[in-house]
């Protein structure tokens, strides 16, 4: 599949001149230093540092380990996958909330880049401490990580620059966001504003569902401080979508698109979760609607951010709910998606760690991608996403074939492999077509020994009703 196109504030797609202006503004201002710091295979292998211990920073560690200018590869905290990786170095005791720790480590070692995996280290600002200590990193500054930080400023900067997006107001009180709610009749979404590990999103059916997670979120501090803030937005109906891009202040280059399982229950039915599985290509984001949420959604963004004085750079996910030909913003968030990034890194066919030395060095990325889909099965602990056990062993791993098996909520103890967290493991496949992805990703689901997990067995479910429905055409 070739590379997608790139785009630019100021290209074919032009947004209000203002932004065009500031935007070349940030560009002139860019510092070079990056290029200095950064070399390529020529100059010498990489060390690296991933900053995560979930499945995302395990798919991403899997992928950068491949290229022949890897030289040591660090994981941070890591999990029991990263650890069983040949040639990679898991670091279960390094403090990643600890920036001078991180740092010292980085000089320590060698290491010459640090891609940061989660949201959390993003916006608690380990970029921008990197960066001040002349260690380059991937991914926004703390300010540009506001995106996903607060989602009073995200949909601030939809109405300031005329995204599309889901109707919305902002409160810092209960009894105001519940008369708001009354107003607005059911059904209808409540948010925290904070970070809520992907959990902090209730679509209330009735008035009575909306007012219980205001008071869960703004009373009984559910979600702790990421509910003393929140967001009350129109629902709205359609299938989503994810669209990845990369973001370089005024240019950028979409990647493939994805879709995953949010709902914990077959047929999206259920709470909320951090995502049940994926699978990449998503069928409903046509090229059309790439182009369009590209042009609408994804580039105005960014060249709001540059008009803010906050340019971003990293990977940037746009959360789409599409309808009708037409795709409307649901969230930004400021890193690769989790289970996405799985089921997007096995279909990568360029060399991740070079891609990424170059957009830090702010040269246009060129991606090559596999034509074959994958797909993503998350098992995850039982009782989950409420209370969950853990410790739970998990055998017969080695006995996988047809799969990668990329872990999220795994340690190693006494030489075996046991559950720690939620989301468990992401069992993932390619085929042809995304029924044998499918097919082979539950093949391998099966032959995993995990007493204490379980998964939905429905995981792209509408590509493959898609697939049929076009096979009996």
């Amino acid at each position: 599949m070739a590379a997608q196109q790139s785009y630019a504030c100021t290209g074919r797609v032009r947004p209000a001149l203002a932004l065009q202006r500031a935007a070349a503004t940030v560009a002139a201002r860019r510092p070079h230093s990056l290029a200095a710091r950064v070399t390529c295979g020529g100059a010498g292998k990489q060390n690296v540092l991933v900053v995560g211990g979930g499945g995302r920073e395990h798919a991403l560690s899997w992928k950068l380990a491949q290229s022949p200018t890897c030289g040591t590869l660090y994981v941070a905290p890591g999990n029991a996958g990263t650890e069983l990786e040949p040639n990679m170095i898991s670091l279960p005791q390094l403090n990643t909330s600890d920036h001078k720790q991180v740092i010292t480590f980085c000089r320590e070692k060698g290491i010459n880049f640090v891609m940061v995996g989660p949201e959390q280290p993003l916006v608690e600002g380990l970029v921008d401490s990197l960066e001040a200590a002349g260690v380059t990193a991937f991914g926004p500054t703390a300010a540009a990580a506001q995106l996903e930080g607060s989602k009073a400023f995200m949909k601030n900067i939809c109405r300031k620059y005329n995204i599309p997006t889901a109707q919305y107001e902002t409160f810092s009180d209960p009894a105001s966001a519940k008369a708001f709610i009354t107003q607005c009749g059911a059904p209808i979404v409540v948010k925290t504003s904070g970070l809520a590990a992907g959990k902090g999103v209730i679509v209330a059916a009735t008035l009575e569902e909306a007012y219980q997670a205001v008071d869960d979120m703004m009373v009984k501090n559910t979600f702790g401080s990421a509910g003393a803030t929140i967001v009350v937005e129109e629902f709205l109906s359609g299938e989503e979508a994810s669209l990845f891009a990369f973001i370089d202040g005024e240019s950028c280059t979409p990647l493939v698109g994805a879709q995953d399982h949010k709902a914990v229950g077959e047929g999206d039915t259920g709470l909320n979760t951090g995502g049940m599985g994926s699978y990449s290509p998503a069928p409903v984001l046509t090229p059309e609607i790439a182009q369009q949420a590209m042009e609408q959604l994804v580039i105005p963004t960014a060249c709001g951010m540059c008009a803010e004085g906050t340019p971003f750079r990293g990977v940037i996910f746009a959360g789409l709910m599409i309808k009708d030909g037409q795709a409307k913003l649901l969230e930004h968030n400021v890193r690769f998606g989790d289970p996405e990034c799985q089921s997007l890194m096995v279909r990568l066919q360029s060399d991740l760690l070079e891609s990424l030395l170059a957009q830090c060095r702010g040269e246009q990325v060129q991606l090559e991608w596999s034509a074959d889909p994958s797909l993503t099965v998350v098992l995850a602990a039982k009782g989950y996403p409420g209370a969950y056990a853990k410790g739970g062993a998990i055998r017969n791993l080695q006995a996988v074939t047809g799969a990668k098996v990329f872990h999220a909520g795994t340690a190693m103890r006494d030489g075996q492999v046991v559950s720690t967290g939620g989301r468990v493991l992401g069992v993932t496949a390619t085929g042809k077509d995304v029924l044998e992805a499918q097919q082979k990703a539950y093949a391998a689901v099966d032959q995993i020994d995990f007493p204490d997990g379980f998964c939905r067995r429905d995981i792209g479910w509408r590509a493959v009703a898609r697939l049929r429905a076009q096979q009996t055409a």
